[in-house]
Formats: structure tokens, sequence, C-alpha cells
């Protein structure tokens, strides 16, 4: 049954993560089985004990040091071709403008995907939906990897709707896709003529991205994204774009959009949504541009490097860091690098 999340229910304005109905979460990965090894032997009773640490010290602040802040990013040069022989040397790591050690570096080409698939079914939308869940089919089927990635589908007009949650079954990913049709309140035409007013009904464009990251994405593993099908516009959302795009950082969520629909494409909120997150915007003029932009997508996702540092400013105050990747050589300054704008430190 599909689930319907009403605008009344966000109070989510004071940034809770509720607002789901109950069966709407995400279903949770299980964790793999870890072999645990047999406790270590009792200490010789002539050995002297450890020396405990002095009273009064905070174990916090002994353990900040542990702490790792892991940034996904991506190279690309002017024509948007993936760079693929970076080295750990070359990336220089700055948060708040000051320099971090770099602690560990990879390039992740088989990294698990969490895909949140977000499609408008606003009245803008009625001459493209059948090509956009044409699209849609063949991204899945060529994308998802069975007990490995897990993708869902939630509709969008006035109100959000969890088409169906978290799998990896294609079976049910294209049933709900199929259920997908613009809202009835949308005032389209008939017989295939352009809508009346592509506006009608509402769209609820940056609840739905919020309650993406924050209800179904947050507490998944792997790499956390959604992908907008829209043309960009709001008119009944109870959130304002800097909220959905505080979410998206605290969630570690990355946000591509495509932007299409009846009426023109409002790029301005999708590239705003790309560049905070670290994705980017598609603006497909046929089908084989849409098959394109989905394509592009699977090759951002699959060409990731990630970089990981413990943060010299250790306070746990729930402020946002900004991050910022750079290349230290010159002969790469006309790279440029894609990555989240920055993230909230945790609070004690």
């Amino acid at each position: 049954m599909r689930q319907t999340i009403l605008v009344l229910a966000l109070s989510l304005l004071t940034a809770t993560s509720g607002g789901w109905p109950a069966g709407a979460v995400a279903q949770q990965r299980q964790a793999p089985q870890v072999e645990v090894p047999p406790p270590p032997a009792p200490p010789d009773p002539e050995e002297q004990p450890p020396t405990p640490a002095p009273k009064g010290q905070d174990d916090d602040t002994v353990q900040l040091g542990t702490e790792l802040v892991n940034v996904p990013f991506n190279v690309n040069d002017k024509k948007n071709k993936h760079i693929t022989d970076i080295l750990k040397e070359e990336v220089v790591v700055l948060e708040d403008g000051v320099a971090q050690e770099v602690f560990s570096f990879e390039r992740q080409l088989d990294a698990p995907l969490t895909i949140a698939l977000l499609i408008d079914t606003s009245g803008s939308q009625e001459l493209t939906i059948g090509a956009e869940r044409e699209a849609a089919y063949r991204f899945f089927q060529k994308v998802l990897r069975p007990k490995k990635d897990v993708a869902c589908v939630i509709s969008f007009a006035k109100e959000v709707t969890l088409e169906q949650s978290l799998t990896s079954s294609l079976e049910s990913l294209t049933a709900s896709l199929d259920r997908v049709r613009v809202s009835p309140s949308s005032g389209f035409g008939r017989g295939g003529t352009a809508p009346t007013n592509p506006q009608a009904g509402g769209t609820s464009l940056h609840d739905a991205v919020y309650l993406a990251s924050d209800d179904v994405l947050r507490r998944e593993a792997g790499r956390r994204v959604v992908i907008l099908l829209t043309d960009g516009y709001d008119t009944t959302s109870a959130l304002k774009t800097e909220a959905a795009i505080e979410r998206a950082w605290r969630s570690e969520v990355i946000v591509y959009s495509i932007g299409i629909g009846y009426g023109g494409v409002a790029d301005g909120v999708l590239n705003k949504y790309a560049k905070e997150t670290g994705g980017r915007v598609f603006v497909p003029r046929g089908t084989d541009d849409l098959d394109r932009a989905f394509a592009e997508i699977e090759n951002d996702l699959r060409q990731q490097y990630i970089v990981s540092y413990s943060p010299t400013n250790a306070k746990r105050d729930g402020t946002f860091r900004k991050i910022e990747l750079r290349l230290a050589s010159e002969l790469r300054k006309d790279l440029r690098l894609r990555h989240r704008r920055g993230y909230y430190s945790p609070v004690k």
C-alpha cells in the first residue's frame, strides 16, 4: 500500500527526524557477521596494574582524536571527464580555512549505493512522466547489484508519497514506477495537450528532499544519493531550501538533479542543491539526453575518491564546519573537485 506523507505532518521545522508514518521508515540492511575474538588472558599476578588516568581527565577529549570526517569527492576536467590518477600527496584538505592532515585516501569503485529516486508528479510533468519512468527502469536495471545496492521511489506533488521503500528488488521498483502518475489535481489538459496550469495542485520539492535525506537515507550504509526528476519549482513546501540542504549535509547525502518539465526549469534551485552537496545538474532535451544523464550519474558514483581526516578543531559544539578540497599541483589547477560543502560537528 502506498504511504502518503501529509504536509501537515511537517512539524519537522524543529529539525527533528520524525515524519514518516509507521512502516514507511527505510528498511535497515543487516550488518555483516563479525567473528568475535576470545577475551585476552588474565594478567600475570606478579605484574603491576597499569597506572590509572589522572583524576578528572575528560574521556571524551581523549577519544576525539579517533573521530574521522569522511569526504567523498569527484575530480573532473573542463569537459567533465573523470580524472582517475589523483594521489594522496596531491590532496589538500581545509576545514574553516585551516589545513588538515589526511588520515586516509582511496579511490572507491565498488562502494554500496543507497539511492532515493524522487519524481515530481505535479502538472509540469504531464508530458514527460512516461519517458522519466522508462529511463528510471533502465537506470535501476543497469546500476543496482543484488544484495549490495538498494533504492526507493518517492513521488511528490503537494504531498510526498513513499511509493516503494528501500529494496534491491527490480520487480518491486518497477511496480512502484508503474504506479507513478501525475496528480489528478494538477490541472493538466486532456488527450496529450499541455497542462492548463503546470503549477496547479502544488509541488513540495524541498519537503521531499528533507524527508528522503532524514527518514529514508540517514541511517543507511554506503553512498547515500538523492536523484531528483523535477523542473525545480516549489510552491507548497513547509520547509525552505536551506532546511533541506542542511538535512542533506547532516545525512551525508549527495543530490543529483535532472531538470525536466513543461514550462522551463528552475536551474538556480537545482544548481544550489548540487553545489552544496557535491552533486550535478542535467537538463535533457529529449529521451536520449535523459538516458545519458542517468549514465553520467552512474559513472559519477562509480568514480569517486574518499578522503578522511581527524579535525584539528576538537570542540563538540554542533557548529557547521566548512570543508574545502584542493589539489596542490599547479599542473592540476584546471581540474574541478566536487564534494559536499561541510558538516556539523558532534555535540557532547
